[in-house]
């Protein structure tokens, strides 16, 4: 039973350093028996920060399988929002901790990412320190985006078969990878390490211990690359201290009294009878608040709850506050849902509760609904896909992209495309009931246009939401796409002059 505190959106585990070697151990045991890819995340404030204003990276970070305190400014954060994390969890003391678990243990590791020769050269030190333990392999790709990058490198780590892949491709890319290729890896764990590497080489040395501990290291990786890194200090630091400081006085505006733990825990309402209709999934009141003082009886009923149905219905109508050890709790129930193929509902959710969803960016992780009908309507379309319709307007055929258009959904929605498009047809992808958009959907994206371009056909993209809009802006496919505010735009707007040829042609 995961317990997680939100900190600007991002879900952070309250775990020891301990418990989340145990944790890799059942991820390692699950994923040799399924195949299923854990992503871990070391999370300090810069990846907060990016988060904030990268769409597909914050829902990477709420949907992984363990994010861990890589920087003090979170457990400092965690103490003023009323649930401390025990300390830090960092990927530089996770990966010797791992190595050395591992070469007791029979596990293998991939070292992926770094400079030419530093992985390599990690990988040998940490044998070398621990005996038995086992290099799975090493690659060191050259640098491109993650769109870009040589789809060989899948190949070797799958013929690796490694039980714990390390990623050093830095922040967010690593992340973005990883996810991208999550569900063929068929590795138990990912976990994305940064500049890892480097420390245990030595190109980049760790503070002393005494500053480790009191949250100063900062300072000391400051004095070794002033010119690298003040910058993006002096960013993170505003960035982070302004939109936390909303959060917290958000929390301290719903009670004061939340921030501190009831040793008494308040006892829990029992679950409403919905109105009609009939439901067969259940349905959970949460009551005028959730905080430390229920959040434990809660939390309890609820997984009970979903030990039974893989659908939870939460009943909000009466909720005025969430602290934020209860939003954690909110997005790992939503996890353990999803992972069983069911889902987490978010039922007439009111208004206070909106705004600090809208807040903390969590407003698109949660399917919200106003009745119960509408949640009916939806588990039936998820139990019962039906193809990806189409109509056609103004000579385009106009297809929806998938809600969540990420690696689950891409290839299907290419496929059906690309089919489109070999026809002759001009297609507009409708965006307008897309929330999250992956870089596996991207790419696919981009290989639509492709086809579009040598086809002598045209594609076009409508109705991108904000988060949608800005996802694709920030690796510039909205300087390669065609983009329109909505279906009718896309269908009206005149097709680029391509009457005019090259001389002599």
């Amino acid at each position: 039973m995961r317990k997680l505190l939100v900190i600007l959106g991002v879900p952070i585990d309250n775990l020891t350093m301990a418990e989340a070697l145990d944790r890799c151990d059942q991820f390692i045991a699950e994923g040799r028996a399924t195949g299923r890819l854990h992503q871990i995340a070391t999370v300090n404030a810069d990846f907060v920060v990016n988060a904030l204003h990268d769409p597909e990276l914050r829902r990477i970070l709420q949907e992984a399988d363990m994010a861990t305190a890589d920087g003090m400014p979170l457990v400092w954060a965690s103490r003023l929002l009323g649930g401390p994390l025990p300390g830090r969890v960092t990927g530089a003391d996770m990966v010797p901790a791992l190595a050395e678990r591992a070469a007791r243990r029979g596990y293998s590791i991939f070292f992926l990412g770094a400079r030419e020769g530093v992985a390599a050269k990690a990988a040998a030190i940490l044998q070398e320190r621990y005996p038995g333990f086992k290099v799975a392999g090493v690659l060191s790709p050259p640098p491109r985006s993650v769109l870009e990058m040589d789809r060989s490198i899948v190949e070797t780590v799958k013929a690796a078969q490694p039980d714990i892949l390390l990623v050093a491709f830095g922040n967010p890319k690593q992340e973005k990878w990883i996810r991208m290729y999550a569900h063929e890896l068929r590795v138990p764990i990912a976990i994305g390490v940064g500049g890892t590497f480097d420390m245990i080489v030595g190109v980049t040395k760790r503070a002393p211990l005494w500053m480790q501990r009191s949250g100063l290291e900062w300072v000391y990786r400051l004095i070794q690359e002033p010119r690298r890194l003040w910058k993006r200090y002096v960013h993170d630091f505003v960035y982070f201290g302004y939109f936390f400081f909303r959060q917290w006085w958000a929390m301290q505006r719903g009670s004061a009294l939340s921030m501190v733990p009831n040793p008494e825990p308040a006892p829990m309402p029992p679950p409403s009878e919905p109105a009609a209709p009939t439901m067969p999934w259940p349905v959970l009141s949460v009551g005028h608040r959730l905080d430390v003082h229920n959040l434990d009886s809660f939390r309890q009923e609820a997984y009970r709850l979903l030990s039974e149905q893989p659908y939870l219905i939460l009943d909000l109508s009466q909720t005025r506050f969430l602290d934020s050890s209860a939003l954690g709790a909110l997005i790992a129930l939503a996890k353990q849902a999803r992972s069983k193929d069911g889902d987490l509902f978010l039922l007439n959710v009111q208004e206070p509760i909106l705004r600090m969803l809208d807040l903390l960016k969590l407003d698109r992780f949660f399917e919200r609904f106003p009745d119960l009908s509408a949640i009916a309507d939806r588990i039936t379309q998820e139990q019962n896909p039906v193809p990806a319709s189409s109509l056609t307007t103004h000579g385009w055929t106009i297809m929806s992209a998938p809600r969540l258009f990420d690696a689950a959904t891409a290839t299907v929605f290419l496929n059906e495309a690309s089919a489109k498009l070999d026809r002759g047809e001009r297609v507009i992808i409708d965006c307008s009931g897309t929330t999250f958009m992956a870089s596996a959907g991207m790419a696919a994206l981009v290989k639509l246009d492709r086809l579009a371009r040598e086809s002598n056909s045209a594609i076009r993209l409508a109705g991108c939401s904000h988060d949608v809009l800005r996802t694709l802006q920030l690796v510039r496919l909205d300087q390669v796409l065609q983009i329109f505010p909505d279906v009718t735009a896309a269908t009206t707007a005149p097709l680029p002059d391509t009457s005019v040829t090259t001389e002599g042609a």
